[in-house]
């Protein structure tokens, strides 16, 4: 759905060999292109003796930033088939980094390929994929004697209360699922007979 993506949930590290070569593949969840840069840097630094840092992220809750480096290896060698692993798992906000410790043998372009393919798969099966909905904020008040009709609403949609204040009227703070708001509202206003409002605040990631 378009108000739904995934990302992996916490760091995970893996690490194969092939003929020699150390492939050691690391996985980041990342909130934008800034985030993951720092973090290859991060790993540059500590990680200096390596032959290789390749690198490949998408982030962005629709995905549309990404970015892929062979860092020396032959071209597409690297970062492409990294980020078809990240693409084929249909997750954003992910960086996978693959160091590679030369072994003395050369893999050939075909090598290279599975090499850093299966590194980023690797170490991509062992992350917990976490599902994100997109929400819009959406405020609404209404007075206490439409309390039941109110709430009975508010449980019949996927939102979330962010905020509730009590004075003379109740205002909440909802977040709602974004394909849905036009009909929460609609539904809102609906079942207060126009006596509650409901008002389109911002949209925001949950």
């Amino acid at each position: 759905m378009d108000d739904v993506y995934h990302s992996i949930a916490a760091y995970a590290q893996a690490e194969i060999k092939v003929k020699g070569s150390r492939f050691i593949a690391e996985a980041f969840p990342v909130a934008n292109a800034d985030g993951a840069e720092a973090k290859i840097a991060e790993i540059r630094k500590r990680e200096y003796n390596a032959t290789h840092h390749c690198t490949a992220y998408r982030v962005g809750a629709d995905g549309a930033v990404f970015r892929f480096n062979d860092d020396g290896e032959p071209s597409g060698t690297a970062g492409a088939p990294m980020l078809r692993q990240i693409d084929g798992r249909g997750l954003t906000n992910t960086l996978v980094v693959v160091t590679r410790y030369y072994g003395g043998t050369k893999l050939g372009t075909g090598g290279l390929i599975r090499a850093y393919g299966d590194a980023a798969s690797e170490v991509l099966d062992h992350c917990t994929i976490t599902q994100h909905i997109l929400r819009t904020a959406v405020r609404v008040r209404f007075a206490y004697d439409d309390t039941s009709p109110a709430l009975h609403t508010i449980q019949q949609f996927d939102t979330v209360v962010q905020e509730t204040h009590y004075s003379e009227d109740t205002e909440m703070r909802l977040g709602v699922r974004r394909s849905v708001v036009d009909q929460f509202v609609a539904a809102f206003v609906n079942a207060l007979a126009g006596r509650g409002t409901a008002e389109v605040v911002d949209e925001e990631s949950a």
